[in-house]
Order: structure tokens, then sequence, then C-alpha cells
């Protein structure tokens, strides 16, 4: 079996950066994503502690220590690669592993921004060679069923990569249950974290749920996603 789990740390974890690295040592995963990663004084202690737990092969765009990236850490090897060409306000907000036999995209979406990042990712997985992984924070969802309004943006863009055979894996394992990664401070949940396969992939996704006690402790105000293949 391969853990992959994806997590919002929220604003780089500040002085919540020991909780996290504990439920990581708690949770094991072989590969996580860390979203809202900062390359700052606390992302360097993450990345060394990472290091000492195993997390050997690592990737993160660098950008100033102040903006919101992903950090991609893993025990398994991986060539990995950045996208400075995906779009010109959002270059930081991906990054990809290329394993033996898939891609891992690690993703950080801005909220309610403009951007060309999931047409990007879309045109990217359907050029690729291998079949590919989308997690991470995506910001979107969709409307009426990943929250009760409809306040998601790019609908239309998330629909044509849905329809481009890839699968959301939360969806195949728990169909149409609602369950929510993020709270306002109104109590409106939505689910803007995800676990997206290629369709080719879909027999080999053993589970995929959220780990909401983290986020109900306040280790962040995201729910970290554990994605299992086997």
């Amino acid at each position: 079996m391969l853990k992959i789990l994806s997590w919002n740390i929220q604003q780089g974890g500040g002085s919540r950066y020991l909780k996290i690295l504990q439920s990581i040592e708690i949770e094991k995963p072989h590969i996580l994503v860390f979203s809202e990663y900062r390359n700052n004084k606390t992302g360097e202690l993450i990345k060394k502690d990472l290091l000492n737990k195993g997390y050997i092969h690592q990737i993160f765009p660098e950008i100033s220590k102040q903006k919101n990236t992903v950090l991609l850490a893993s025990k398994v090897p991986f060539a990995g690669s950045v996208f400075p060409q995906c779009d010109s306000a959002y270059a930081h907000s991906i990054v990809k592993a290329e394993f033996d036999s898939f891609e891992l995209y690690g993703c950080y979406l801005p909220h309610k921004k403009k951007h060309q990042l999931i047409p990007f990712l879309r045109n990217e997985i359907q050029n690729s060679e291998k079949p590919s992984i989308l997690v991470g924070d995506l910001n979107v969802g969709i409307n009426g069923v990943d929250q009760k309004g409809n306040s998601f943006w790019y609908q239309d863009e998330l629909h044509a990569l849905l329809e481009s055979g890839i699968s959301d894996a939360f969806r195949l394992v728990h169909k149409d249950i609602r369950e929510y990664s993020w709270y306002s401070h109104q109590g409106n949940g939505y689910r803007y974290d995800h676990s997206y396969v290629q369709d080719v992939l879909e027999s080999t996704v053993k589970d995929c749920y959220y780990l909401h006690s983290y986020r109900e402790q306040k280790y962040a105000d995201h729910s970290p996603m554990v994605l299992v293949l086997g």
C-alpha cells in the first residue's frame, strides 16, 4: 500500500509546526504534500525534521519567504518539476513528482483569484505518458455538493477536468456523502481539499479520507486528506 497525505498547514504552520510534524509521525505517509508551505525559518525547520523522518526527497518552488506555496516530500525517490510557465502570477502553485508508475501533482490554487492553473493541469495530465494523481488544496469544488451554497469559482474548468478522464478519489470511495475539509467562522463547510486520480488508476484506490481530528484540535484550519493506493 502507498499512502499519500496532503494538508493545508495554514500560513506556513507557524507555532503549530511541531504538532503538524508530530501528526506526520503518527500517520506515517510515504508521500506528503503541504500547501500554504512557506520557505522561511519555520519552513527550514519543517524540511530538516522531515529529512530526519526519512522524507529525503523534497521539492518546492523558490519564491518569497512570505508567499504560500507547496512542499512535496517523499520517502520514495522521484524526479521533480516546477512550472514557471503555468501562470504568470501563480507559478509557485504547482509541483510535480514523477515516480516509476505515476506522476503526482501537488497543488495550492489561489482562492477566488483569476488564474489559468486548472486548464494547465488538464493539459499536462492529458499529454503525460504516465497516469497522473492530483492532490492538495484546490480552493474549488462542486457547488451544492462540496458546499451548501454556490460560491465556488471555476466550475466550467473543474467539470472539464473531471470529464477529461479524471476521477474524484473521495467520491469513488464515499459516493455522495457530504463532508467538508474547512469551515468558515459562521460554521459553513467547504470541501476545498481533493485527491483526483486518472481513470486508469481507479482500481488502485483503496481508501480516501479526511483526518478531521487535527483540524478540530487546531493543528491547522484544514483537515488533512489521505489517499491510499494498492
